[in-house]
């Protein structure tokens, strides 16, 4: 997930260039205050002018406990968004009343209720503790993300190379999203001209369980591809794995097994989400 500041033509306008997978639009930190109304209508015209083909798109809206925040979530459904973020997300009632709004602006404007998705970004000590909740709070929510830098000044302490400080953060968000079936997306690496620390970085969250990262360079886009993309020898083994469910169910046989080792459905999903990944990668078909 890359992310864009709502302020810069340049960069909204090439955004479909690179090789992403979703386009974060944002009109919350990375834009002064003088700028919001300008940067508002700069995204929502790029929405509504800009074929950015299959990509996700999603905006950042400032806090919602602020006219500037409302004005955002009018204009972005409007402009058909897919995926409101909404930051800050400390609660599950915070939760609701984006909804609330969201649902709100929809039936105004004759959008077919549900249409807009949300993300959460959870940025604090009170936001994590609440993670559960929060991930439960609205069928809309397709993912929560972590937004480290906030949530580490809220603790009092910096981020290290070892990301220590953000382990009981990421695990709470992860078991968060895998309880109500939904993404969990890890934050941004900073030092854009660090690759091998992003990698590092990027191989322990996909390690952890997560789903995915955010990016706020386009160079940092194939590094993170590379860690998340499955390699040739588990592509195999997991075809491998639905060849010999295929060849059980032929038999009607109810016991798998391959390379004399049985096959349990722990091992059949892991292989199903390899085989997920490759197509999503177009390493396959």
């Amino acid at each position: 997930m890359m992310f864009v500041p709502g302020n810069n033509p340049g960069m909204i306008k090439d955004a479909y260039i690179y090789n992403c997978d979703c386009i974060m639009f944002d009109l919350e930190d990375s834009v002064s205050y003088a700028q919001k109304d300008a940067a508002r209508s700069l995204v929502f015209h790029a929405l509504t002018t800009i074929d950015y083909g299959d990509k996700e798109l999603v905006v950042r809206v400032n806090a919602l406990n602020t006219s500037i925040g409302i004005d955002d979530l009018e204009a972005m459904v409007r402009a058909h968004i897919d995926v409101i973020r909404l930051p800050k997300t400390e609660t599950a009632q915070d939760i609701v009343f984006c909804e609330e709004q969201i649902e709100r602006i929809e039936k105004t404007v004759g959008i077919p209720v549900g249409t807009t998705k949300m993300m959460a970004a959870i940025e604090s000590a009170e936001g994590v503790l609440n993670a559960p909740a929060i991930a439960k709070a609205s069928k809309r929510l397709i993912g929560i993300a972590l937004g480290a830098e906030d949530y580490v000044t809220d603790l009092k302490t910096n981020r290290s190379p070892e990301g220590i400080e953000l382990l009981f953060a990421r695990s709470m968000i992860l078991q968060a999203a895998r309880s109500a079936g939904i993404s969990a997306l890890d934050t941004v690496f900073s030092d854009v001209n660090n690759e091998e620390g992003l990698i590092a970085e990027a191989k322990h969250i996909k390690q952890l369980g997560f789903d995915g990262k955010s990016i706020i360079n386009p160079r940092q886009i194939q590094p993170i591809i590379d860690v998340f993309t499955p390699t040739l020898k588990e592509i195999q083994k997991a075809k491998a794995v639905m060849e010999a469910i295929a060849e059980a169910n032929r038999r009607g046989s109810g016991v798998i097994a391959l390379n004399g080792k049985m096959i349990d459905r722990p091992i059949v999903l892991r292989a199903e989400r390899v085989i997920s990944l490759a197509k999503a990668a177009k390493i396959i078909s």
